[in-house]
């Protein structure tokens, strides 16, 4: 779909592009990561929160809340299902999810929430949009009673909308949750190769992780608040005028 902001991100890169003739690139190594099975806790820093959501592809779901504020890393994975070591190919009764790392000082599990239902379509039944089948269902997942409460209230708040149809969102208490497969981390950022030269082309386990990363993985597939994209818009432009394409942060 042809737009303003589309027009000046395909610009950038082929700005971008040029440039790239005078840097050289780091070394891309790719380091499979263990995928074990984890609790939010051993994932997070002792300062940092979790959540996790389904809303259908972990590709887009992932860049919904990467560009969030007080948002500081993404993964893409799996979860909501009994089967061990789930993949994509052979994923079981899962649900393709995204764990939300976040500093609690700057965004809640209730603005987190307000993000979820407006992302996508919590009334279609068996998939999300043109994706089709139980692996793309709508779920919170929640760690305790306090944030089943907070989803349960949310839920109801979101069903008075329109009493038409039923939300088929559903709330479940996390049980595991299995980071995907490298090539389906930061799937929209991946996408846009200058993007990542911007960020020093970053090994496979460092991209993972990256705030820097998340953020612009909202940015390439375009959902951003407004402000925030006009923000990392400006950056870019202000290292095109300076010749030098290596982004530090946004």
């Amino acid at each position: 779909m042809a737009s303003a902001d589309s027009n000046l991100l395909i610009l950038n890169f082929l700005t971008l592009a040029s440039l790239s003739l005078f840097y050289a690139d780091k070394a891309f190594c790719i380091r499979i990561p263990d995928r074990a099975s984890t609790t939010p806790r051993e994932l997070s820093d002792q300062s940092l929160k979790t959540a996790v959501f389904a809303l259908g592809s972990f590709w887009r779901s992932e860049a919904v809340f990467g560009c969030l504020n007080g948002v500081v890393r993404t993964t893409s994975g799996y979860a909501g299902g009994s089967k061990i070591n789930p993949e994509y190919r052979s994923l079981g009764d899962h649900a393709e999810s995204v764990m939300v790392e976040y500093d609690p000082k700057e965004i809640n599990f209730r603005l987190l929430l307000e993000v979820f239902w407006s992302s996508h379509d919590p009334r279609q039944v068996f998939g999300q949009g043109p994706d089709v089948g139980p692996q793309y269902r709508s779920i919170i997942f929640t760690n305790g009673t306090e944030e089943a409460r907070l989803a349960a209230m949310s839920k109801e708040r979101e069903q008075t909308k329109s009493r038409s149809s039923i939300l088929t969102t559903q709330i479940q208490q996390l049980e595991s949750f299995y980071p995907a497969e490298p090539e389906h981390q930061k799937f929209e950022l991946k996408r846009h190769p200058m993007l990542l030269q911007l960020i020093g082309n970053l090994p496979e386990d460092e991209l993972e992780v990256s705030n820097l990363a998340a953020k612009l993985n909202g940015y390439a597939a375009e959902l951003c608040p407004q402000r925030i994209q006009k923000q990392i818009d400006a950056k870019i432009n202000g290292i095109i005028r300076r010749g030098w394409p290596v982004l530090r942060d946004v």
